[in-house]
């Protein structure tokens, strides 16, 4: 691929990775804090129906899965320039956010949505099955991975504009 390809690519990657660093954080230190100190019926009722939310191709198709595909084509398109080591990085790093939210986040999140009505079910049994300090502990750390990620595809950035001029 051309310079100006890889530069196209590059800021996709930037800019999805970015926001998906973002939702990451969000949960981090507003969502899953608020749901926290709720009861049990607020706590399972309000994850069911932002978890069916989060499930729509803006955030899987474009941000979620797109900053993997765009960092990877970002990745090939730059694999001869200097600054690919940071987009490699960037790669591997994402891919871990990928690989924690598939292996931990969504199991946890699918039992609890698929627990069933809150009017029906036991709520204080399904609250402690999802195990929010598991949850959590797990975000914090796919939110620095993917963060990490950003910044070094910032830095790659900052990179190919100096090797453009």
């Amino acid at each position: 691929m051309s310079t100006r390809a890889g530069g196209v690519a590059l800021v996709g990657a930037t800019i999805t990775t970015g926001l998906s660093a973002g939702a990451f954080e969000v949960f981090g230190h507003t969502i899953m804090p608020g749901l926290k100190s709720t009861d049990d019926r607020t706590f399972v009722a309000a994850f069911q129906s932002i978890d069916r939310a989060i499930i729509n191709p803006r955030f899987l198709g474009g941000t979620f899965f797109g900053a993997l595909a765009l960092t990877a084509a970002a990745a090939i398109a730059n694999r001869r320039e200097r600054h690919r080591a940071h987009i490699a990085g960037a790669l591997v790093l994402y891919l871990a956010a990928v690989i924690i939210t598939m292996r931990v986040n969504v199991p946890l999140n699918n039992a609890i949505k698929t627990a069933g009505d809150p009017d029906r079910i036991d709520l204080t049994a399904v609250r402690e099955a999802f195990d929010e300090t598991r949850w959590a502990r797990w975000n914090t750390v796919r939110s620095a991975a993917a963060t990490s990620a950003f910044g070094l595809l910032a830095w790659a950035l900052v990179q190919h504009d100096r090797t453009t001029d």
